[in-house]
């Protein structure tokens, strides 16, 4: 058993999070996607599934981090096409998975903030890490008040993205896309000579 093991059931926990939420996933049926042996799980997350838990909910955390990055750089520094493009994956991961591709961070924050101080924590240092490094992008283009307008976009994203998933429709996360973007422009050095979206 290695790290590759270990990396499976992370992301077969992610998935089954993501899809059917914390409470409703059990042991077997992450080693079953995962195809790990039994043993495995309790082999690198001694402390089951809460363990589990936490590390998938920061694993998950982080894949999104660096994929905010990736449309960051493709979208060539421009703040507010960088967050229309994260709301359009969003928008495409929840269509091409009939809704059931939802953020796997929120997913278990919704369920765990008040039974597990262990989760509640590992999600918040999520949340945390992406509004820091939200804010810090939008300093480094001038963007202000970097700090505030990560908190919204964070927090317009995280609503528009639970509101889609629950009524089967990706307008609230179209429109809100709109609308953040354009708000994150009003903000931006020079919006006056951006064209409007």
């Amino acid at each position: 058993m290695g790290s590759d093991t270990r990396a499976r059931l992370l992301e077969a926990a992610a998935q089954l999070f993501r899809e059917q939420g914390y409470a409703a996933t059990g042991l077997k049926q992450i080693t079953g996607a995962a195809g790990a042996p039994w043993g495995s799980l309790y082999h690198f997350f001694p402390g089951g599934k809460e363990q589990l838990g936490a590390e998938t909910v920061r694993h998950s955390g982080g894949r999104y981090l660096r994929l905010f990055d990736l449309v960051y750089g493709r979208a060539e520094n421009d703040p507010a096409d960088a967050v229309r493009d994260f709301f359009q994956l969003s928008i495409d991961a929840l269509e091409k998975s009939e809704w059931a591709d939802g953020c796997p961070i929120a997913t278990v924050a919704l369920e765990a903030s008040t039974t597990s101080e262990p989760l509640r924590h590992a999600c918040a240092e999520v949340f945390t890490a992406w509004r820091e490094a939200t804010a810090r992008r939008f300093a480094s283009e001038g963007v202000e008040p970097a700090g505030d307008l990560a908190v919204y976009v964070l927090s317009a994203f995280e609503g528009a993205l639970i509101l889609s998933r629950t009524a089967h429709d990706t307008t609230p996360l179209r429109v809100t896309a709109d609308i953040v973007a354009r708000t994150v422009r009003d903000h931006h050095p020079g919006a006056t000579n951006n064209p409007p979206t």
